[in-house]
C-alpha cells in the first residue's frame, strides 16, 4: 500500500461522538511509552502525524487519523500508566471497553508490546481480553532494533511460549522497528488485504 494521504480527523473521549462508522478503521494501542506514536508517523511517512513525547501516557483520547480518504487509524490511549489517579485510570477503562467492543467498523487492533521486556502481565492481560471477547487484534513488536537478533528471537520466543500456555494457536505477530522502518509493509499489506474484504 502506498499512503498518499495522511490527516489527522478529530480527538474524542466520548464514543457517541466518534466519526462516522462507514470505513475500516484500524485501532493501535499498548503501554505508555512502547513507542505507538513513532509507529504510527512511521505507517504513515509523516514524523510530525502522531505527537511523540516523552512523558508517558500523554495520549489520553481517541484520536482518528484519515489515509488515503479511504481508511481510519486510530490512537489509543496507552494504558498501564501508573502516575494517573484511579479515576482517570476507570474513565479511560469504560471509554477503551465502549470503544474496541462497540464500535462495528473496528476492523483490527494492533498491540503495540515492546521487544526489549519480558512478557507483561498487564499486555498479556489485555491480549487476553480481546480473545475472550472475539475481537481480532496483532501483536506489534517495537523497539526490535535496539536488540541483537539472537536476544529478539529469544525474547519473542519466551513471549511465544507464555502465550501457548493459554492459546490453542498464537496471533498474527508483526515485529517492527519505527527507526528502520522494519514491519511497515507488513502491516500496511494486512490493513490493505482487510480493505478490500471490508469493501
Amino acid at each position: 500500500m502506498i499512503i498518499k494521504s495522511a490527516s489527522f480527523l478529530q480527538s474524542n473521549t466520548n464514543v457517541a461522538k466518534l466519526p462516522k462508522a462507514d470505513k475500516p478503521e484500524y485501532a493501535f494501542i499498548g503501554r505508555s511509552n512502547v513507542g505507538k506514536s513513532s509507529l504510527i508517523n512511521m505507517l504513515t511517512g509523516n514524523s510530525k502525524l502522531a505527537k511523540v513525547s516523552a512523558t508517558p501516557g500523554k495520549t489520553i483520547t481517541i484520536n482518528h487519523f484519515i489515509i488515503n480518504g479511504e481508511w481510519y487509524l486510530v490512537d489509543l490511549p496507552g494504558y498501564g500508566f501508573a502516575k494517573r489517579s484511579q479515576k482517570d485510570r476507570e474513565m479511560w477503562k469504560k471509554m477503551l471497553d465502549e470503544y474496541i467492543l462497540g464500535r462495528q467498523n473496528l476492523v483490527m487492533t494492533f498491540v503495540l508490546v515492546d521487544s526489549r521486556i519480558e512478557p507483561q502481565k498487564i499486555d498479556l492481560e489485555f491480549i487476553s481480553g480481546l480473545g475472550e471477547n472475539q475481537v481480532p487484534f496483532a501483536i506489534v513488536f517495537t523497539k526490535t532494533d535496539k536488540l541483537s537478533s539472537t536476544q529478539l528471537s529469544a525474547n519473542i520466543g519466551a513471549y511465544k511460549k507464555t502465550l501457548l500456555k493459554e492459546w490453542e494457536e498464537l496471533p498474527t505477530m508483526i515485529v517492527t522497528s519505527s527507526e528502520k522502518k522494519i514491519g511497515r509493509d507488513e502491516i500496511l499489506d494486512l490493513i490493505e488485504k482487510y480493505n478490500k474484504a471490508f469493501n
